[in-house]
């Protein structure tokens, strides 16, 4: 591995855009999620490009309801109509972010079919995706 080549993080997180360039530029500070997790610490960010970048997640709050949420927009950037969908009835969480890191460029990620939420450090290729 060279000087230039990042320190890929033991896992990564998988989010659309452009929310995962949000969150790797420190634009987007709370990713928001139906449920907490346990896990700190630094985390990739993978979005469909590859690992496009880290973040430290510091923190879980919650849990709210869309309206709490909507007095924290600046830090989660969702609209409300997009939060009433992907909550339906239920609670959402802001996973806090901190110490945005983009990477000069993206990582490859062998990716499994199915959905994912998370991705791991042997999934990732120390090379650019074609």
């Amino acid at each position: 591995m060279s000087e230039d080549t990042p320190k890929v993080p033991e896992r990564s997180l998988v989010v659309r855009e452009p929310w995962a360039t949000h969150i790797v530029e420190g634009r987007k500070r709370w990713e928001i999620r139906r449920y907490p997790t346990r896990v700190r610490g630094r985390i990739g960010i993978v979005s469909p490009r590859g690992l496009i970048g880290a973040v430290r997640l510091i923190d879980v709050l919650g849990p709210f309801a869309v309206e709490e949420l909507l007095k924290h927009i600046d830090k989660h950037l969702a609209t409300e109509e997009f939060l009433s969908a992907y909550a339906g009835a239920r609670p959402l969480y802001a996973w806090v972010l901190d110490e945005p890191e983009v990477f000069d460029e993206p990582l490859a990620v062998e990716r499994a079919g199915g959905p994912r939420v998370w991705v791991h450090r042997r999934q990732v290729r120390l090379t650019t995706p074609p």
